[in-house]
């Protein structure tokens, strides 16, 4: 679990106020820089290739400014964040490539009127290669209300605390507060368009804050040693946590998805 969001957050956030008039796409290029110096965009097939104009598998990456170009060829109009784990790989148009891909770096950003999925993967310093996938399906994802997701983070973040007592985290990292802080400090470092929902941001830091006790308590102390039957127990106590930072990193998006689409059509 990722400690701040992600770069298929960013992207789907930014893309869809850049679609709606609140953004320019400088914008959003600069917004990706937060994950990486240079982004390169590759299509993992052929049709995909020819149908978006972008460079196929076997051809020399281009620029994310040309992806963006594509994307407003192809009359994109919203995107989504989907955040799968193993035995949960909806909105990813079932077994295939693009799912198979996501799922090994746990997210992908998905434009469901253009039929492609993005997943970020680095593969080199500081260089960030987005694979544009065929979405084999368009399905109905769960939509979890933001509130609901605000209210199951927040019994989340009691949780996290009486999981951090319960699993003695402190008595072996007696840091343990500062590194907390240190990591979800790392949230504040993005930067979201000027129509970004409030509720939505505060939804995002929190998600962060709880991310980073779950990094803390899932991690061994410097020069510690945990037992299989320790960290089962620990991984097991920590697993709905994980899950309740996923549903309200989706939310939080999909809440900024739909207000920056709505002020971007004179809705708000």
């Amino acid at each position: 679990m990722g400690i701040v969001s992600c770069a298929s957050a960013t992207l789907v956030v930014w893309t869809s106020a850049w679609l709606h008039g609140s953004a320019a796409a400088d914008d959003v290029l600069d917004a990706l820089g937060s994950w990486a110096e240079l982004h390169e965009v590759v299509a993992d097939d052929d049709g995909t290739a020819t149908a978006l104009d972008l460079p196929g598998p076997d051809e020399r990456a281009v620029g994310s400014a040309l992806l963006l170009a594509a994307l407003r060829r192809a009359s994109a109009s919203t995107a989504r964040l989907v955040l799968p784990v193993p035995g949960d790989v909806r909105g990813l148009g079932g077994r295939g490539p693009l799912s198979q891909c996501a799922l090994r770096v746990g997210q992908a950003a998905v434009l469901p009127d253009v039929g492609v999925g993005l997943v970020p993967r680095l593969v080199a310093d500081g260089v960030l290669r987005w694979t544009v996938f065929d979405l084999p399906t368009v399905t109905a994802v769960e939509h979890v209300p933001i509130g609901e997701a605000e209210h199951g983070l927040a019994s989340a973040m009691r949780e996290a605390a009486t999981a951090l007592v319960t699993l003695d985290v402190a008595r072996h990292r007696p840091n343990v507060r500062a590194e907390i802080a240190e990591l979800a400090a790392e949230h504040t470092k993005l930067t979201w368009p000027a129509g970004m929902p409030p509720r939505a941001l505060r939804v995002l830091q929190r998600a962060a804050e709880v991310a980073a006790i779950l990094t803390v308590a899932a991690s061994d102390a410097p020069g510690g040693a945990v037992s299989a039957s320790a960290q089962a127990a620990r991984d097991e106590a920590l697993r709905p946590l994980s899950e309740a930072v996923r549903r309200a990193r989706v939310a939080a998006v999909d809440e900024a998805v739909r207000v920056l689409s709505d002020q971007g059509a004179g809705r708000v």
